[in-house]
């Protein structure tokens, strides 16, 4: 997991070819002017998925988790609280064609999205992500969806 503000991603360069693309694709584009919905980038490996979303309560939701990609999340309008643990129970088992599962488990690291900061969830991280936050139960976000491996990473 890392969480940082947008105007330091260019830092991240160099961790993965997909992140690469994602990082100077988002330097050189607009992505608040992004319609909803899906936008790719470099085919399955990187796309954008923008949308409007209604927030949930963080106390008893779960977390998620992927196997393949990893989660860039920027939020375009409002702030959102988000939740991350690495001892987490599968509730629900990864969805291969969605590359998405769930899990319950304690948080033991969270913060709030908005402002010009992302959060990015790798492979395999247990993550709670569209929770309220003090200043928004909705907002406008991109998930920068990355494929980082072929192999799937274990949980």
């Amino acid at each position: 997991m890392i969480t940082d503000h947008l105007s330091n991603l260019s830092r991240y360069l160099g961790i993965h070819p997909a992140l690469d693309a994602a990082i100077w694709w988002l330097e050189e584009n607009d992505i608040s002017r992004l319609p909803n919905g899906r936008t790719e980038i470099d085919g399955q490996q990187v796309f954008i998925n923008v949308m409007d979303a209604e927030l949930r309560p963080a106390e008893g939701a779960e977390f998620e988790f992927h196997r393949l990609y990893a989660d860039l999340q920027i939020d375009l309008t409002g702030s959102e609280y988000w939740a991350w643990t690495d001892q987490a129970e599968i509730t629900k088992p990864l969805d291969e064609q969605a590359d998405c599962g769930f899990a319950a488990g304690p948080e033991k690291s969270s913060g709030l999205l908005g402002q010009d900061r992302f959060a990015l969830f790798l492979p395999g991280e247990y993550h709670k992500p569209s929770c309220i936050s003090p200043e928004s139960a909705a907002l406008r976000k991109a998930v920068v969806k990355i494929r980082m491996t072929d192999e799937p990473r274990g949980l």
